[in-house]
């Protein structure tokens, strides 16, 4: 690992050493300042010349202030005539932006791949996109990681006897199911309707829950109110219990609140892709430091990163069976 230089900007420093922990790597440091006018300005403090450079920044609130760090630590290391850069983003949050759904509307998450791509990114390397299209908005290989084995693993300890796992919505019906199968459990889905970027109706829930206690799994939560409603309406179908689990836990908002005084909500579990809030500390941390440690060491030798997740994610390995339903 000698050629590898990691970097990280503001975003996650933890799960970034975290991660160079696992690589036996040091993480190098940088030097982030800001002029009077604002405008930020980035220094590397180590020698990137000829070297594999990886630079781990998820895309989290202030979003626009980390995404600037990651264009500028992706231009100094440019600049420093780096043999190829990587940039690690655990969690791209302008997946969400990634259709035209309405007129003369911006599509963010096309945008911010050509950024990177201009700025001199090589390489991206993320995890469970919220919408899986976006992959094809980058014309650099984009190395697409899953979290559903680490998540799967912590719910093989429990008690799954009368368990079903419920997905927010019919989109994230097919993850869902790869899940379910992960865990020997049958599967439901929610039909939602989304009326703004906090508002959502779940008018049905596609699959049997009476009675059942549901393991609630979706790849983001941001202020928690799809969640919530997907709960209110599994208690009216008589659900007994719930487990949340999702790889971003973002909790933005009145999320942290929503879901931890629920009465359905027996407990929340989610990954280190963005850092935890720090006034939960009941909240079931995972960390992804392992999984994004491998694929660097992967990619750095040249070996197949999609391996790593053969008959986990649905992307790799056989083809799976598919709901009636989606």
């Amino acid at each position: 690992m000698r050629e590898i230089v990691v970097f990280s900007g503001n975003a996650h420093r933890r799960l970034a050493e975290s991660i160079c922990r696992v690589l036996g790597v040091a993480l190098s440091s940088v030097e982030i300042s800001r002029f009077s006018n604002d405008c930020l300005q980035v220094q590397l403090q180590a020698n990137c010349r000829q070297r594999d450079v990886y630079i781990v920044q998820p895309l989290v609130p202030p979003t626009q202030e980390h995404l600037m760090e990651m264009l500028l630590m992706v231009d100094a290391a440019r600049g420093a005539s780096a043999s190829q850069i990587t940039a690690v983003i655990p969690h791209f949050a302008y997946a969400r932006s990634d259709k035209k759904d309405a007129s003369r509307i911006s599509l963010g998450g096309r945008l911010v791949a050509d950024m990177l791509v201009a700025a001199g990114v090589d390489r991206v390397l993320t995890m469970t996109l919220h919408a899986p299209q976006v992959h094809g908005f980058f014309s650099v290989p984009v190395d697409h990681l899953t979290a559903l084995g680490v998540l799967a693993d912590y719910f093989r300890d429990h008690d799954l006897t009368d368990g079903v796992v419920v997905s927010p919505d019919l989109g994230n019906a097919k993850t869902a199911t790869q899940f379910s199968r992960l865990l020997g459990l049958p599967v439901a889905a929610g039909s939602k309707q989304r009326l703004a970027d906090d508002s959502v109706v779940i008018d049905a829930v596609v699959g049997d829950v009476t009675g059942k206690r549901a393991i609630i799994l979706d790849d983001e939560i941001a202020t928690g109110g799809s969640i919530v409603e997907l709960l209110d309406k599994l208690h009216d179908l008589g659900c007994v219990e719930a487990s949340v689990a999702c790889t971003h836990g973002l909790f933005v908002g009145k999320a942290v609140d929503r879901l931890r005084n629920h009465p359905m909500v027996s407990e929340v579990l989610t990954t280190d892709t963005v850092p935890a809030p720090a006034d939960w500390p009941e909240l079931k941390v995972r960390t992804v430091a392992d999984l994004f440690a491998e694929a660097i060491s992967r990619v750095h030798a040249g070996e197949s990163v999609s391996s790593l997740f053969d008959g986990v994610d649905p992307t790799h390995g056989p083809p799976q069976l598919k709901l009636p339903f989606v």
